[in-house]
């Protein structure tokens, strides 16, 4: 919401294994480390987030439109924020290709978690794991 700044997010991402952001980004083509997330108090780049210490780093869920499209003088290359989030160490990254409106991006994000929280098994302990999160999207992206 309106109350959280960039900084305090930048700083909370450093104490999850798994982030979610929902909201807006854009991308940067010509400057791709420039591309960032839209907050109420400024922007996140994608320079920002490869500098910071992530240490939890298993699954980015980017409910921001376009965050996974690729640029049409590029083709063959992954220039967008989902790759970035691989390149600042995510192993799993859920991102969009197009734009997206709020109730499918909703309906999708709580398919996809509800999945993951069901299927876990009985070992699982109180920290998130990402592992099924192809699963869980599959499952999702079905169930919209």
């Amino acid at each position: 919401g309106s109350a959280l700044a960039v900084a305090d997010c930048l700083e909370r991402m450093k104490d999850f294994s798994c982030i979610h952001l929902a909201g807006h980004g854009s991308q940067n083509a010509a400057d791709p480390l420039q591309s960032r997330f839209f907050f109420h108090q400024g922007t996140l780049e994608l320079g920002t987030i490869l500098r910071s210490n992530l240490k939890y780093d298993d699954l980015a869920f980017l409910s921001a439109c376009q965050t996974s499209t690729g640029e049409e003088k590029l083709p063959d290359e992954a220039v967008h924020l989902a790759a970035g989030r691989l390149a600042a160490g995510y192993r799993r990254v859920v991102a969009t290709m197009w734009s997206i409106g709020y109730e499918p991006a909703q309906k999708v994000a709580t398919d996809f978690y509800d999945y993951i929280l069901t299927n876990r098994g009985d070992t699982a302990d109180d920290a998130f794991d990402g592992t099924l999160s192809a699963y869980a999207l599959h499952h999702a992206t079905q169930q919209l």
